[in-house]
């Protein structure tokens, strides 16, 4: 591969919300939306009705059925709860990988294109805030950003697109994937962008096995019909030293959560720009395909966060990144050229030992957390005005600084605090949570919880998918 060089009790709600409310006097922000206790209550006993009873151990499902594109190039594996695709790489052209991919999706789910072209028009709809869709200048968008892919990528996703379109053309929501749809499917984060996420990474001098954790949370919306729970994929693609194994959506090529065999993790979570700011695309590139080249070429994750953020400028939306390895844990706080320039933002590479925003308190060494906005002394105020990037992160921390030394269990566990379903409190965990990934650097094991159906358990039920050292 080239470049390859407990400390309190857990605090009531209540405590939390003191402290999030103190964030702001702090701050000496001003916000309409005003952090208090009232109308805040506990919900069980401030977790799940029933206790939970995690162990270290994931199981592995059962297979349902194979399917195998007509040149082997792709293989669809069906589990219960989702999808495992092998892309190899090595036995044919990038081209040639996205036909057989699109070839084999059609074989395994008959009925994709009326689950996925629904969300897809849903997720175009929220992107314009209900006003008028032009769908030429959207068109534009996307093929700018397609345009910019690296050469074998673009002929991936353009290959994929024309083969799953079978000569459909144009924005029409008629339940049939068309080139251009099938397109703007692969490039939802940098042109429509996702919802909310949080992260945290656990250093080794915190963990049992004295081995790096990492979880990551997935939210995003699951569909009017809850469509991307039927779809969840693990895809392996296949490509020597070169290979990732992808946390995912079916049909999808870039890069949403995924562990390269080095360990090297990445995810992503929204930001954007306070007060928002003008979408630029021209000359732009796709952070989530810059991602998956990041994970081809580097097997640290220092070199991969130093890349991502030097390429910070050239992207669509302020965003963060969640890039760990065995030894090392950041959040690349990428920043667009257009806030930088604005004076709104800036691009840093946040670390367990960075300096915070003032009024922000993480109180447990070697641990990294991560919701949506940055955190660095300094930088884009993301928690100001907005409840819940602050009440999740002072959870995080109240729950963190509880346990001396995590373990896999203890990690599942932070997902299983609070009843899901409600919306009294804001909640880490919640109905909009599509998956949960922990990378465990002392086995390599992926565990992850899927979201079935229309809204997450409230202990959420942990799968292995697979090691990211085989």
């Amino acid at each position: 591969m080239n470049n390859r060089t407990k400390k309190t009790g857990f605090n009531k709600l209540i405590s939390a919300l003191s402290a999030a409310a103190l964030f702001f006097s702090l701050c000496g922000c001003t916000s309409s939306a005003q952090i208090t206790s009232d109308g805040m209550v506990k919900v069980g006993s401030m977790n799940v009705e029933s206790p939970t009873h995690y162990t270290d151990e994931s199981p592995a499902e059962d297979a349902v059925g194979e399917f195998t594109s007509e040149n082997g190039l792709c293989t669809i594996v069906k589990y219960p709860s989702y999808y495992d695709v092998t892309l190899d790489y090595e036995k044919g052209t990038p081209a040639e990988v996205g036909a057989a991919y699109a070839e084999t999706i059609l074989k395994a789910v008959p009925d994709y294109e009326m689950v996925f072209e629904p969300y897809l028009f849903e997720n175009i709809r929220n992107a314009f805030s209900g006003r008028d869709i032009r769908y030429d200048s959207l068109e534009k968008r996307i093929m700018s950003l397609v345009s910019n892919l690296p050469d074998e990528y673009r002929e991936e996703v353009e290959s994929f697109a024309k083969a799953i379109a079978d000569g459909e053309e144009g924005y029409l929501e008629n339940g049939k994937l068309s080139y251009i749809e099938a397109l703007t499917m692969q490039m939802i984060p940098d042109a429509l962008r996702p919802t909310a996420c949080s992260a945290l990474s656990i250093g080794g001098t915190r963990t049992v096995s004295g081995e790096r954790l990492s979880l990551r949370n997935l939210e995003w919306s699951l569909g009017s019909s809850a469509q991307m729970t039927q779809i969840h994929a693990v895809t392996f693609m296949k490509k020597g030293e070169n290979s990732i194994t992808a946390i995912s959506v079916l049909g999808l090529l870039d890069m949403i959560t995924a562990v390269n065999d080095d360990g090297v993790m990445i995810g992503i979570l929204d930001v954007g720009t306070v007060n928002r700011m003008p979408f630029v695309y021209e000359d732009k590139k796709s952070y989530t395909f810059d991602i998956r080249y990041a994970l081809e070429k580097y097997d640290n994750a220092e070199d991969a966060a130093k890349y991502l953020s030097g390429e910070s400028g050239s992207y669509t939306w302020c965003h963060n990144l969640l890039v760990t390895d065995k030894d090392d844990a950041f959040c690349c706080e990428n920043a667009t050229a257009e806030a930088e320039a604005d004076g709104r933002a800036h691009s840093v590479i946040r670390t367990p030992d960075s300096e915070l925003m003032d009024g922000l308190n993480w109180d447990t060494p070697d641990t990294l957390c991560i919701v949506n906005s940055f955190a660095t002394v300094g930088n884009q105020d993301g928690f100001s005005g907005d409840p819940g990037n602050m009440i999740r992160f002072v959870k995080y921390n109240n729950w963190v600084s509880e346990t001396e030394k995590f373990s896999v269990a203890d990690l599942k566990g932070i997902m299983a605090r609070e009843v899901v379903d409600q919306y009294v409190v804001t909640n880490v965990h919640n109905s909009g949570t599509v998956h949960t990934v922990i990378v465990d650097y002392a086995t390599g094991d992926i565990h992850v919880a899927f979201t079935i159906g229309e809204c997450a358990e409230d202990i959420p039920e942990y799968i292995l998918v697979g090691n990211y050292r085989d």
